[in-house]
């Protein structure tokens, strides 16, 4: 697999996770001028039974969500559509160079097997959840109660 993202096991962040964790927790100023693949934990999993399991498996598979490889000003630009509340950078550590292009992967092996891929910005938005839910980041305070009238 690729950049492994998604709801973790373990209660530490490994180092596939810190590279989306640095974006939430303040500790990346700037984001950097590279392009990086992506995949959910669930995919990788099942893609790993699927190979198992077929007869015909045989050589490499890889593991990566369509259209999942992407500039990091585009998941910086994903976190922060889905969670404005933290400090998300917004401006590039290179802003002299031309903008890297992603390269192109295929999946198409394992999509012959049967797998279905998760969309990247679900794996981002997972693996923030879960970084919620684990402690390592704050959550976000809950939604006002709307205020009721009490009618007599």
């Amino acid at each position: 697999p690729v950049l492994v993202q998604g709801p973790a096991l373990q209660p530490a962040v490994n180092a596939s996770l810190t590279h989306v964790l640095k974006y939430l927790d303040g500790s990346a100023k700037t984001y950097a001028n590279a392009v990086q693949a992506y995949v959910h934990v669930r995919d990788t999993a099942a893609a790993h039974v699927l190979v198992f399991e077929s007869p015909a498996a045989a050589g490499r598979y890889l593991c990566v969500a369509d259209g999942a490889v992407l500039h990091r000003e585009d998941v910086v630009t994903i976190l922060r559509k889905f969670f404005p509340e933290y400090p998300i950078p917004s401006k590039c550590s290179d802003e002299v160079n031309p903008r890297k292009q992603p390269y192109k992967m295929s999946n198409q092996r394992l999509r012959e097997l049967g797998l279905e891929f998760t969309p990247v910005a679900q794996c981002l938005y997972d693996t923030v959840v879960s970084f919620q839910e684990k402690g390592v980041l704050p959550a976000p305070p809950a939604p006002a109660q709307p205020a009721t009238k009490e009618i007599n």
